[in-house]
């Protein structure tokens, strides 16, 4: 997760939700999210 940009992880968690992904791979994506401090920026709810 570390690799990834800002962008490309918020990018992707949207995709991931749009798909119905495994929730264990949304979660992690939350947590990483929420770790660089981008759910307030991103309007996202983790």
């Amino acid at each position: 997760m570390k690799r990834l940009s800002d962008e490309l992880l918020i990018e992707t968690y949207f995709k991931a939700k749009k798909l119905n992904l495994c929730p264990e791979f949304i979660s992690l994506m939350e947590s990483e999210i929420e770790r660089r401090s981008l759910a307030r920026r991103s309007k996202i709810s983790c």
